[in-house]
């Protein structure tokens, strides 16, 4: 099945569901041929990083704030991230994994690292599972995920947070 959208150039599918960048044009977009199950989070609630909470953390003092880390698609990165993310490309994509490996490998395995996405709802993103599974299979010990039920840009850009864009 193909369906038509108008005013639409770009779309990103996250397990099964499209996302569509309004751009203006029009595209056509292959409907996925099979849901897959939502994964279970490897993270637990204590490894988990409230949007207000983050946005406090990154206002701290010099030397103790996170390194966030954004395992997200390019355009959205360059649309709007939180300031000072890093980027290393989706992590859903072997060159994106294995981008955020290779960053990794030389930091200290007690480095307090933040890892978000926010291209679709947390519960179907394809990045944020393979990234935070990566890090902590590499020994990192004190790693979080930005909660963002929705997106980024509903839960983090529509309450005013800070962004930086390029």
């Amino acid at each position: 099945m193909v369906v038509y959208v108008a005013l639409t150039l770009a779309a990103f599918a996250c397990s099964g569901r499209w996302l569509l960048a309004l751009r203006g044009g029009t595209t056509a977009i292959a409907a996925p041929t099979r849901l897959q199950p939502p994964q279970p989070e490897p993270w637990t609630r204590e490894q988990t990083v409230e949007p207000a909470d983050l946005v406090r953390e990154l206002a701290g003092a010099p030397g103790h704030t996170p390194t966030v880390v954004c395992v997200g698609f390019p355009s959205l990165y360059r649309a709007g991230h939180i300031p000072g993310a890093s980027f290393h490309g989706p992590a859903s994509s072997v060159a994106g994994l294995a981008d955020l490996k290779a960053w990794a490998e030389p930091l200290p395995r007690s480095s307090d690292l933040v890892v978000y996405c926010g291209c679709c709802p947390l519960a179907a993103c394809p990045n944020l599972h393979p990234a935070f599974s990566a890090l902590r299979e590499m020994g990192f010990t004190h790693l979080r995920v930005v909660t963002l039920p929705n997106n980024f840009a509903t839960d983090w850009v529509g309450k005013g947070y800070p962004i930086e864009a390029q």
